[in-house]
């Protein structure tokens, strides 16, 4: 067997691991099935290796850097991909994610989002955006506080080109299941709170990676944004 086909193999493999899991763990927590939606998070893997994934049946991928990203959309433009951003967001990069993204996940200010309100294109539609919500208060990590959320949901609602659509999370690392579920528990009461304030596209949950998404998904998750367990190790791109 070719090394080529050794990879394919263990990305089929992996794939599919990866759903079936998901899939039990929504059983387990009497989740609707089909309700958690898996990005795969493919930031540092080649073109080929979407590609292999897409034609997997794999659809939607989270990425974080931004020209990265932009050169895979070129290289794989023939392929039917969802593309969402997942990365912090700088002010000079806002006008390619607006034309180039179907979802970004990382508002963290609403500077960011005016730029790319008036940034998208017309034709395109809504740009479909998360807030993201810095949960462990780490100074490193983007996101806003969660009492700062509803203020910049309500002024968020008011640009005609962005479609809030929920939140997203990073928390810090935790290996205790029950302080992974108290943590993203915050993140689904906020989301909760939004949807009771009249914010009605407002139902996602994007929280859960390689490491916690089975207690993402315990609390309510609906994208989980996975990398490591299907790529297998970051590979640095040529």
């Amino acid at each position: 067997m070719s090394t080529l086909t050794d990879h394919a193999f263990n990305l089929q493999t992996a794939l599919a691991s990866v759903k079936q899991r998901i899939a039990g763990f929504e059983r387990k927590y009497a989740r609707e099935p089909g309700s958690v939606q898996l990005l795969a998070v493919s930031k540092t893997q080649t073109p080929e290796r979407v590609r292999a994934a897409c034609a997997l049946g794999q659809r939607l991928f989270a990425e974080n850097y931004l020209q990265e990203a932009l050169a895979k959309m070129q290289a794989l433009a023939d392929c039917t991909i969802e593309w969402h951003f997942i990365g912090p967001i700088q002010s000079n990069k806002t006008r390619d994610l607006a034309h180039s993204f179907d979802w970004v996940h990382s508002i963290d200010r609403l500077k960011i989002a005016q730029r790319l309100n008036e940034q998208r294109p017309l034709e395109r539609g809504p740009l479909k955006v998360l807030i993201q919500v810095n949960l462990s208060d780490e100074d490193s990590k983007s996101g806003v506080a969660l009492i700062e959320v509803p203020a910049l949901a309500q002024a968020i609602a008011a640009l005609p080109q962005l479609q809030l659509c929920g939140l997203m999370a990073i928390p810090a690392p935790a290996s205790d299941m029950a302080r992974q579920r108290q943590v993203f528990r915050q993140l689904a009461l906020t989301r909760d709170q939004l949807l009771v304030a009249g914010h009605r596209f407002c139902r996602e949950l994007s929280m859960g990676m390689s490491s916690d998404f089975e207690a993402a998904i315990a609390e309510g998750a609906t994208m989980v944004r996975i990398g490591t367990d299907i790529f297998g190790a970051r590979v640095t791109m040529p």
